[in-house]
């Protein structure tokens, strides 16, 4: 089964009405916003990246959920896998680092032990609050489709993990993300849908249109790329591409009224339309889709 095969098999599941039929990336109970990531060594990231950079990832990544819906952090929780000690300490200052960055209390959790040489695997759950939450769905038509900060970087930067030559800002956007929860907030009585853009801006926009009931078109050449990353992989179509299919920026996609006054700075991108599925432009001109949108767990 991949992702969505599973997913459609839960929706059949008894599911709590905050689980929102299982169609955004946080549940909501009240102002309660809940969200569990899990990152998986060889998947998420790699067996040399530090073990203070994995736990900085882990809660960002949750943190970048809660951003997406506008939410202030409570806390979190951690389940974790006992290893090797030295990993195991260095993971713990990494923790500590990025709950202080981001005034984020560890709750409680759960440890496990695995067999030796075993992946390690580790998840957090957030929660946080919000009083007006925005979800995947109520895009509308004739909506303009924004993204905050840059695409790409964090793609970029795992070519150089994997040992590219590349600058150490591109490194850091992929094994350090910054969860965008300011923007998060001024934007979410705002917008009419958000979402964090994690496995890449093509394939989550495409999830934004098709919950919205909408068609939605992205513009390559509109797509906001850093100096550094222009400078690593260029700005061609290849690479526009190569940014809009990466994933990991965690920065915040939304859709808003062309005539909205937005609080913090974002870039157009694309538009919402009637209709269904996802087309791109490069100046102006239609473009094929590329075989892949973005990343998508396969069984």
């Amino acid at each position: 089964m991949d992702e969505a095969d599973f997913l459609a098999a839960l929706r059949a599941l008894p599911l709590h009405p905050g689980a929102l039929g299982l169609a955004d990336d946080a549940a909501r109970l009240g102002d309660l916003i809940l969200t569990t990531d899990t990152v998986a060594e060889g998947v998420h990231f790699l067996s040399s990246d530090p073990a203070g950079d994995v736990a900085w990832k882990l809660v960002a990544v949750n943190l970048s959920d809660l951003a997406a819906k506008g939410a202030a952090s409570e806390g979190v929780l951690l389940n974790y896998p006992l290893g090797d000690a030295g990993w195991d300490r260095a993971f713990l200052a990494g923790l500590g680092e990025v709950l202080r960055a981001f005034d984020c209390p560890l709750i409680g959790g759960d440890t496990v032990s695995l067999p030796a040489g075993a992946p390690r695997v580790l998840t957090i759950t957030a929660i946080g609050r919000a009083a007006q939450a925005p979800g995947r769905a109520g895009a509308q038509a004739g909506d303009v489709l924004y993204v905050t900060g840059n695409i790409g970087d964090a793609g970029a930067g795992l070519g150089i993990a994997r040992g590219a030559p590349g600058p150490a800002e591109l490194l850091a956007a992929y094994r350090r993300p910054v969860p965008r929860l300011a923007e998060g907030a001024a934007l979410a009585p705002r917008v009419h849908a958000m979402m964090d853009v994690s496995d890449g801006l093509l394939i989550d926009a495409a999830r934004m249109a098709a919950a919205s009931g909408l068609a939605v078109t992205v513009a390559l050449d509109a797509v906001p790329l850093s100096a550094a990353y222009r400078d690593f992989a260029g700005a061609d179509r290849a690479a526009r591409l190569a940014a809009v299919t990466a994933g990991d920026d965690y920065q915040l996609l939304f859709a808003a009224a062309p005539d909205a006054v937005l609080p913090v700075p974002a870039t157009p991108v694309g538009r919402f339309a009637p209709g269904a599925g996802l087309s791109i432009t490069d100046q102006g001109a239609p473009v094929a889709l590329p075989a892949r949108l973005g990343f998508e767990h396969r069984g």
